[in-house]
């Protein structure tokens, strides 16, 4: 009798560990499985995120190299409404693949100030709310672009520069009129103002942007104590300024070739 429960014990463990094993293989495969092992490369994966839940690149420009899609559309939401531009690398590659960069960096992932919106002239942004990001990309600039003949129109997108070559950085401002002294070479010797982007939706947007500080006033050196002290310092300064709260890659919609009778679709109306 004492055996048999011997052996009634020693079976029931044997059926217990067998069971924790199985589970745990289970659970250890299943990990695996869903892991992204890209994630361990942010130069490979700009989306990927490091323990504090940002992207490595965010604080490390250099490792924000992705090229950018030929064309893309993206979506920026303001607090006056939300608007897309549809950005052209052959414009500006090297604008291109800065903006697009940015994106997917999630360096637009915070409320970033219109530090500088003059009516109908232009709105400018691209300085972080976060210092320690400024110091970051304080000296990460991009190659002059060449132009290609765009005009910087109104609803165009380009980067701002010092007027000295290879000056483009972070900034970034919307045309809100036509702008034909920009499309020349600058006197420092930069190249002209070249257009990366234009406005495809939302473009009544743009005329909400307050632009009642017009030029910062120069005696206060604004963009330089901006990027010292963030949105701490700007926010308190221009109280009714507006933001960009975000700005998000869109994926390309699904066309359909061909219709349902077989045919080619009509292209689109132009108005």
């Amino acid at each position: 009798m004492y055996r048999k429960q011997i052996w009634q014990c020693t079976l029931f463990l044997t059926l217990v560990v067998g069971f924790i094993s199985s589970q745990l293989g289970c659970f250890a495969a299943n990990r695996v499985g869903k892991f992204d092992i890209s994630r361990l490369n942010p130069k490979a994966n700009p989306k990927a995120i490091n323990a504090s839940g940002h992207n490595p690149a965010l604080m490390k420009p250099e490792l924000a190299t992705a090229k950018a899609p030929a064309t893309f559309d993206a979506r920026f939401e303001t607090t006056k409404g939300d608007f897309t531009i549809t950005v052209h690398r052959d414009w500006a590659p090297h604008a291109a693949d800065r903006f697009y960069n940015m994106v997917e960096v999630g360096y637009f992932d915070s409320d970033i100030a219109i530090f500088r919106a003059i009516d109908g002239f232009m709105f400018q942004f691209g300085i972080h709310g976060d210092p320690e990001v400024n110091a970051a990309w304080r000296n990460s600039t991009i190659p002059d672009d060449p132009s290609t003949g765009k005009k910087n129109a109104p609803g165009t997108l380009s980067f701002a520069q010092t007027g000295n070559p290879n000056s483009r950085s972070v900034q970034i401002f919307c045309n809100l009129g036509l702008n034909t002294m920009l499309d020349n070479e600058q006197p420092g010797g930069g190249s002209p103002f070249v257009p990366f982007a234009q406005i495809k939706t939302g473009a009544s947007v743009l005329k909400k942007i307050n632009t009642e500080y017009g030029e910062n006033p120069k005696n206060e050196n604004v963009q330089k104590q901006f990027k010292r002290q963030g949105n701490k310092y700007i926010l308190d300064r221009f109280k009714n300024i507006d933001l960009i709260k975000s700005v998000t890659i869109l994926e390309p919609p699904t066309v359909n070739t061909v219709g349902s009778d077989g045919m080619a679709p009509n292209p689109p109306e132009i108005h």
